[in-house]
């Protein structure tokens, strides 16, 4: 593998990519019972492969393995966590012959026992990457919150946990304990997609939130806590991010609202090199809470919608880098899309050709911009 500066590169991307057809029906035969694990394994693998090369290809830096290997950008990895399973009327399968375990694309996961970190599947999966790229892999796991923000008490069992603050204290452990974990397998660039974050920046979840006994400021302390946690199990020379995101489902979003509310608290009380912030519409508002970013991290500017097929203009998409240019360095600034483009497996509405000239585009601007 090729080494680069340190990561976030100006040229980035946040990690999912869209599944091909023939991988969607290998994982529906699978499903069925017509593949096997094994089988449906080796589909994945040439899929990643294919998408590792794709990525070098077009110039990027940085490569995933799009999440080629989950249902979900979230519950695939939550699952893997000691203590969390999905209710047992809607259980995820195990494909035979491999640990992948499937999720389903219904319900939450649940915390039923003392959560903790032993193995975890996606251990292998990040090292099936780094013995295939010559460039900077990353991978993309949900942060601590999510296994907490959609169903709060109701995910958590009051037998287990009869304390929230035990709870966190736990999660972050374990999540410190997979970080630890991944870094001995040679990661050296984590990102964790921290969507409650951006969720708390609206009103009207900030009000949902209280309708259910939650404060939300609370909430974001707790959350603050686990993520510092995890970061903790980053060794030197490990650069760890965080994504904020507004919802992604199928070119869907969730929430709208402009950074301010958590722009002190993420920028100067998270322990995180770089922020991957969606900035391609006006519900993510202005540039102005970069004026929070602090020396030596950075921001990659989400300019480039992931939930549409148009390409945008790069003389736009410039114009906006020198808008937040005005209120953080623009040494700081990096470019990306606003989110994945299949943060789960059906994706988002647009085909796999302009999900590329997408990619293509951002390097093109980036090389333009920064050199």
């Amino acid at each position: 593998m090729e080494t680069a500066t340190p990561p976030p590169f100006h040229a980035d991307h946040v990690g999912s990519l869209l599944r091909s057809k023939k991988l969607m029906d290998a994982r529906e035969r699978a499903f069925r019972g017509e593949l096997s694990g094994t089988q449906l394994r080796a589909v994945e693998d040439d899929e990643i492969v294919r998408l590792l090369d794709r990525q070098e290809e077009i110039g990027l830096s940085v490569v995933t393995d799009g999440e080629m290997r989950r249902t979900q950008w979230h519950f695939d990895f939550l699952v893997g966590l000691d203590g969390v399973e999905f209710p047992k009327v809607n259980q995820s399968y195990v494909p035979e012959g491999t640990d992948h375990r499937v999720a389903p694309t219904t319900d939450r996961p649940r915390v039923v026992g003392q959560v903790g970190f032993s193995r975890h599947p996606m251990l292998e999966h990040f090292s099936f990457i780094t013995e295939r790229t010559r460039v900077t892999p990353k991978l993309s796991i949900p942060a601590p919150s999510v296994l907490h923000f959609r169903n709060g008490r109701k995910a958590v069992s009051q037998d287990v946990y009869p304390d929230l603050a035990e709870f966190f204290h736990d999660l972050g452990n374990a999540y410190r304990g997979f970080v630890r974990a991944v870094a001995d397998a040679g990661c050296r660039y984590l990102q964790l997609d921290e969507t409650s974050f951006a969720y708390l920046c609206d009103p009207d979840q900030r009000q949902l939130l209280i309708g259910r006994g939650d404060d939300p400021d609370v909430l974001l302390g707790y959350y603050t806590e686990a993520l510092n946690a995890a970061v903790s199990g980053a060794p030197e020379g490990m650069t760890v991010v965080m994504h904020m995101c507004r919802g992604n489902n199928r070119s869907n979003w969730h929430a709208r609202g402009g950074y301010e509310p958590i722009a002190e608290t993420a920028f100067h009380r998270v322990n995180v090199a770089g922020y991957f912030m969606e900035y391609d519409s006006d519900r993510a508002g202005g540039f102005e809470p970069l004026r929070h970013l602090p020396p030596g991290k950075k921001a990659v500017l989400g300019l480039v919608t992931s939930k549409a097929g148009t390409l945008e203009a790069p003389d736009q998409i410039k114009k906006n880098i020198d808008d937040a240019a005005s209120h953080a360095p623009i040494e700081q600034l990096c470019l990306s899309p606003q989110c994945g483009f299949a943060s789960i497996d059906k994706g988002n509405v647009l085909t796999e050709d302009e999900q590329w000239r997408k990619l293509e585009l951002i390097v093109q601007v980036a090389d333009e911009v920064w050199g």
